[in-house]
């Protein structure tokens, strides 16, 4: 009997896998380098007011925990996300918060959502993954109750952002097999050509699409940089095959390259994103 392809399968196995692995034991990091993304996306939903709210890609949780705070204990907070070892890291962090959160570890492309159940529809880096955008707005659609609003935060390009490309460009000559990005490829910059996600989103059903570029200022500790380039993406990733002497080079090689980055015991970049809004039509 033949059986029909899983979507998403690469990004299933990175992050129930290393990838999710590294994110979970860098989740401090990451919610502090991006805390400045929580109030542009909780500007989308009225204090108290109950929502039904879907955070698409929620990872280890953070802006699931920020709308469940948010709406209060008449709002229902729903995270998605297709990583196991992320969402049992946020399912901790609700537990011990005393947050009504709930998360669900399924694929929002293919996810047989209750029709009509979300007012409310956010996402903090997690909608550029889809093997199929078109199938999985589309999905994202008839969760949507008629009227909901969608805020989304997704990358701009690559070259907008050098901070993000570090690593890789200044690893590239110690690790020649290191994958080169695909531009409209799922990933970090799967959604850097406005017009296409305009056309995606379009394609969804999705109506009132406004896409807005906005720059963003970050912050991680000094200390914790060389922890995060060699863990996560793609030279993280690579730096876990390789043997002692090579890793030892790259990681040197790479934390020079973020110099001009570093400001005492503080690393700054700047985040170059769209702020993408849209309604499902009433």
């Amino acid at each position: 009997m033949q059986t029909q392809p899983q979507p998403n399968k690469d990004q299933n196995t990175l992050w129930n896998g290393t990838g999710g692995q590294a994110w979970v034991t860098n989740q401090a990091t990451l919610d502090r380098m991006f805390a400045p993304f929580e109030p542009i996306l909780m500007e989308a939903l009225p204090p108290g007011a109950g929502h039904r709210v879907l955070d698409v890609g929620c990872g280890t949780g953070g802006i699931t925990l920020a709308a469940a705070r948010r709406t209060g204990a008449q709002g229902d907070c729903l995270g998605i996300d297709i990583s196991g070892p992320m969402l049992a890291a946020a399912r901790t962090r609700a537990e011990q918060a005393g947050l009504p959160a709930r998360f669900l570890q399924a694929d929002a492309q293919t996810h047989a959502f209750a029709p009509a159940s979300a007012d409310r529809i956010v996402s903090r880096f997690g909608v550029m993954f889809f093997e199929d955008p078109v199938a999985a707005f589309a999905n994202l659609h008839r969760a949507a109750r008629p009227g909901a609003a969608m805020r989304l935060i997704a990358w701009r390009g690559a070259e907008e952002n050098p901070f993000m490309t570090t690593a890789e460009r200044a690893a590239a000559p110690l690790l020649p097999d290191l994958p080169a990005r695909q531009p409209n490829a799922p990933g970090q910059f799967g959604f850097a050509d406005r017009r296409r996600v305009a056309a995606i989103l379009g394609q969804g059903g999705w109506a009132e699409v406004d896409i807005t570029p906005i720059d963003v200022d970050c912050t991680l500790a000094e200390a914790d940089l060389e922890r995060y380039f060699s863990s996560l993406n793609m030279v993280g990733q690579r730096l876990q095959t390789v043997n002692d002497a090579t890793r030892a080079a790259v990681v040197r090689t790479v934390r020079a390259a973020f110099a001009p980055f570093v400001n005492g015991d503080t690393v700054r970049f700047t985040a170059a994103c769209w702020q993408i809004d849209a309604r499902a039509p009433a």
